[in-house]
Formats: structure tokens, C-alpha cells, sequence
């Protein structure tokens, strides 16, 4: 079996950033490593701390101005992709109305242990939990359809503007030793990515990545905020994602976006992704994949519990 590529997913960089001892991890000589910084959007430019915490020459791969350049150069391309961000939003948007009476439902049952026979309880968790798991299962299939349709019309393969872009791009990668993928806005990040053909070249590559950058990387993309500004929030299927990291959810900022000390939450949300393992990525968190394909937590990553806690994650 050939070897896996050496994959790292760490906690957020702003903080404490890591980046660097990750990057010297890896048996990739001492060559320049590859930068993506397109779900920062039009600041992506601005790396300077990102490339001193690095301390190695980089390359900004600049995906953003490059993806924003092809829909200049293609406005019968930009205007359908832009139709199709429309149709995802709505789909989304009718998924969340579903979603957050399902949720609200499972709560329910949960919140009902205390009064209630606890068999009686436990099954009926079950059944609420897999009606979400269901809920989630259906909409993410309809993504998957919405973006074959797309692809079927945009037939990127032919269009001179993204293929010219891809060769320049896979040019600069295969100069560079690794890519890095940090975070921002994770649909916008996506987007880029797959227009740009990393999706093939991520997955035969060295990658050290975090925040959005490793939700990405996931068999699909989870959105999550406990206590966002708008009221109670319910963690959001939005899609799916390049399934380089496989039957593991990551968490980034987990410690602030997650109630972790509440178990209904906790035990629900790990019981909904189940069986994939539900891993929190907080600051100086660091989850290693190996050449052999094993994972190693290197430090501070937890996984949540189904029964509401949250333990150091111990790979199966």
C-alpha cells in the first residue's frame, strides 16, 4: 500500500500560532511551502505574520484575486455561478427551518430523562437523533446533486480562463514542499478550491491546515456557533467537503463556539455526526496523520462524548 500523504490539522493561529513546528514536522525538506489564504478574501495578501510564524520561504497561491480573475475573463461562467450560490443559500435556508424544529424536538426528549422511564427515554432519543441525522443525510445529498448540475453546465474542463488558471497554480505547487490552508469563510474557501483543482491536488500533497482550512479537508463541512448573536443556534450541515480527513468532524474554537459544558448539547451533537468522532480543535490543539494513514493527537484534542462530556480523543 503506498504511503498517505502527511496530513496536520491544528487549532486556531491568532493566538498561539503553531504552524511552524508543524511544518518542520514533516519530511518535506527544506523547500518553499505553498500558502492558501483565499477564505480571507480580499485580504488575502496580507500574510506577513502568517509567514514569519511559518520561518521558511512561502508561496501565496493568491487564490482568491486568481478565482476572481477567471470570472472576469468568463461572465457566462460568473453569472451561473453566482445563480448557483443562490439556489445553495435557499436550499440552506429551507434545511435550517426543518432543522431547528427537529433539534428543538430532540432537546425535548433529552430534557425529559430526569421525569421519565429512562428506557422509555432512550429510544425515543434514538428516534429523534436519527430523524436529524436524517434531515442532514438528505440535504447534503441535495448539495451533492445541485453541484453535479453545475458542474454538468459550467464544463470547466472546456473553458479556457479556469484551465489556464489551474496549470499556473498547479505550477506553483509543484514547486513548494506542502500547502498550508488557513482559515476565514469556509463556503468562500470551498469555492476556491474546487474552481481552482485543489481538491486533486490537496489530496496527494502534504497539508498543514486549520480552522476553515481543515473543515475543508472533511467529509463534510459543519457550521456551529451555541450562543450566536441572533438567538439559540443548532449546528448546520452546509457541505460537503473533500473527505481527505474521513469519519472525523473538526471542531476549530470549539472552547468558544460550543456550549462544552452543557451534556445535552455536548451528548447530542456527538450522537448526531455519529460515527464519525466529533474533535475539538482549540488553541494549540495539533492532530497529526502519518505516512502509515494513523492519526495521532499531538496535543489538546478532545472528542465529545455521547454522553455529554468531552474527553481527550483516543483514534480507533
Amino acid at each position: 500500500m503506498p504511503a498517505s500523504p502527511e496530513l496536520v490539522l491544528l487549532g486556531p493561529q491568532r493566538r498561539l500560532p503553531t504552524v511552524g513546528g508543524a511544518v518542520a514536522s514533516l519530511t518535506c525538506g527544506n523547500s518553499p511551502v505553498a500558502v492558501i489564504t483565499a477564505g480571507w478574501q480580499e485580504r488575502e495578501d496580507e500574510d506577513a505574520e502568517l509567514r514569519a510564524a511559518v520561518g521558511r520561504p512561502t508561496r501565496n497561491l493568491r487564490l482568491y484575486a486568481r478565482s476572481e480573475q477567471v470570472m472576469v475573463s468568463d461572465p457566462e461562467l460568473a453569472s451561473s455561478w453566482r445563480a448557483t450560490q443562490i439556489r445553495l443559500r435557499q436550499l440552506q435556508e429551507l434545511y435550517r427551518i426543518r432543522l431547528e424544529h427537529a433539534v428543538v424536538a430532540a432537546r425535548e426528549v433529552w430534557n425529559r430523562r430526569r421525569r421519565l422511564a429512562a428506557d422509555l427515554v432512550d429510544d425515543e432519543l434514538e428516534a429523534a437523533v436519527e430523524a436529524v441525522r436524517t434531515l442532514d443525510g438528505e440535504h447534503l445529498d441535495r448539495i451533492r446533486r445541485e453541484r453535479r448540475i453545475a458542474d454538468a453546465g459550467w464544463r470547466l474542463e472546456e473553458r479556457a480562463a479556469v484551465m489556464e488558471a489551474r496549470a499556473r497554480v498547479a505550477d506553483d505547487v509543484a514547486e513548494c514542499a506542502a500547502v498550508l490552508v488557513a482559515g476565514g469563510h469556509v463556503v468562500v474557501l470551498l469555492n476556491r478550491l474546487r474552481l481552482l483543482g485543489l481538491d486533486t491536488i490537496l489530496a496527494s500533497r502534504p497539508v498543514v491546515a486549520w480552522s476553515a482550512g481543515a473543515m475543508v479537508l472533511a467529509d463534510r463541512i459543519v457550521a456551529f456557533h451555541d450562543s450566536p448573536p441572533q438567538g439559540p443556534g443548532a449546528a448546520e450541515v452546509v457541505e460537503s467537503g473533500f473527505g481527505l480527513v474521513r469519519d472525523v468532524v473538526p471542531f476549530p474554537h470549539a472552547s468558544r463556539r460550543l456550549r462544552l459544558g452543557d451534556p445535552e448539547r455536548v451528548g447530542g451533537l456527538a450522537r448526531r455526526m455519529a460515527p464519525a468522532a466529533c474533535v475539538t480543535l482549540d488553541d494549540g490543539a495539533q492532530l497529526r496523520r502519518g505516512q502509515d494513514g494513523n492519526w495521532v493527537p499531538v496535543s489538546d484534542v478532545r472528542q465529545l462524548q455521547m454522553d455529554g462530556t468531552v474527553a481527550p480523543w483516543e483514534p480507533a
